[in-house]
């Protein structure tokens, strides 16, 4: 999607907006439109109209859209098609705790209002051209509601909210498989390494500007660390079991969307904090890779597998020298320095997220998420 026209943006959200709303039907079903409060939680009703309310702010309402990445803070606004759809939706105004005490809108005035933006929003991409700066902010709400996609499969998750219908759309399978046995690494010679993006087709802010790297000789392993590799350390050492992980006699059982079933032993661990994976690699003496080596070899190595868990990296979340800020500015610039680096994608991430160079992150202590590591040798 980074070299995508008018034509593939249109397609593509559409197809995004039928997960969102299957997404949104889970939950509904489940009567948890209502959620108890967390900070890593947002109530779905305000979700979708806050997915609604980024599609509108960043395109329909935008009048300086033309001028793509290079827009500067925005001097009007047009109106929203929903009265007080600011003071309800906009995240960077709207206390995370409150969003749960606001009257909110009902199910059906909230999913009117996304399908009214959503049609607005194709009826302006088909007066775009290809190649028009425009395209960016098209392309960033599409990025954005996959964003909350992946969240609203880890607050189901994390409520044991039957999924599998929005699951079956992302990945097929809730098992992952493995290309390689999970002990199976690549050896690579030093050498400079460039990391970031291209300017030259979409991006987020925190790729640029490409940042040289030189890297000594390591290696690394081709698999992240799977469930018999993290249970063996364990067992080993009493170590907390992962979240969504039992006992099941002399095995292991795990819970997916509230079902539990047998442990499968050679898919990638997951829901690990960056103090699991680091207590690990202190046990088994080994290390994590750093973001250079991690992105040198996924996009050097042709059996190097990611794309099935999102990977930490040894890297505080930082800019790369010559860093400006693009138009959405609350995006990267106020975690640098608070947060850690993952990389690849999870099975819960939608393909329109999908990119090798998409730098993730999250705080150390979240295990919530579909989040897992890969070693190197010390």
């Amino acid at each position: 999607m980074r070299q995508a026209n008018a034509k593939e943006l249109t397609a593509a959200l559409h197809e995004l907006r039928t997960h969102t709303l299957s997404s949104f039907q889970a939950y509904a079903r489940a009567n948890k439109l209502q959620i108890p409060y967390k900070p890593e939680f947002n109530p779905p009703l305000w979700e979708l109209g806050h997915i609604a309310w980024f599609q509108e702010h960043w395109i329909a309402r935008n009048q300086q859209r033309s001028q793509g990445v290079a827009l500067q803070i925005a001097q009007g606004k047009n109106d929203s098609l929903l009265a007080h759809a600011d003071q309800w939706f906009d995240s960077a105004k709207v206390q995370h705790v409150s969003r749960w005490d606001q009257a909110l809108l009902t199910q059906d005035v909230c999913l009117a209002y996304a399908a009214q933006t959503l049609e607005q929003t194709l009826e302006l991409l088909q007066e775009e051209p290809d190649g028009s700066p425009a395209l960016y902010f098209y392309w960033l709400a599409l990025q954005h509601e996959a964003m909350h996609l992946e969240a609203s499969a880890y607050m189901a998750q994390a409520l044991a909210i039957p999924f599998e219908t929005v699951w079956v759309h992302l990945n097929g399978n809730a098992n992952a498989s493995v290309s390689e046995p999970c002990t199976a690494t690549a050896h690579l010679p030093a050498q400079r390494w460039s990391l970031g993006s291209s300017p030259n087709h979409f991006c987020f802010d925190n790729e640029l500007v490409a940042r040289s790297a030189a890297l000594k000789a390591f290696e690394i392993s081709l698999e992240p660390v799977c469930w018999e590799q993290y249970m063996s350390f364990v067992e080993a050492t009493g170590y907390r079991l992962p979240l969504y992980v039992r006992r099941a006699g002399s095995s292991f059982e795990v819970q997916t969307f509230g079902a539990w079933g047998p442990m499968p032993m050679q898919a990638p661990a997951v829901h690990l904090s960056w103090d699991d994976a680091q207590a690990y690699c202190a046990w088994a003496q080994c290390r994590l890779p750093t973001e250079a080596e991690w992105d040198r070899a996924a996009r050097s190595l042709g059996d190097f597998n990611w794309g099935n868990v999102w990977e930490w990296t040894q890297d505080t979340f930082e800019p790369f020298d010559g860093f400006v800020v693009h138009p959405y500015a609350d995006y990267s610039a106020p975690w640098f320095g608070t947060r850690k680096v993952l990389r690849g994608a999870a099975r819960v991430t939608h393909h329109v997220l999908r990119h090798v160079q998409y730098r993730n992150f999250f705080t150390p202590e979240r295990r919530d998420i579909y989040s897992g590591f890969r070693t190197c040798a010390l």
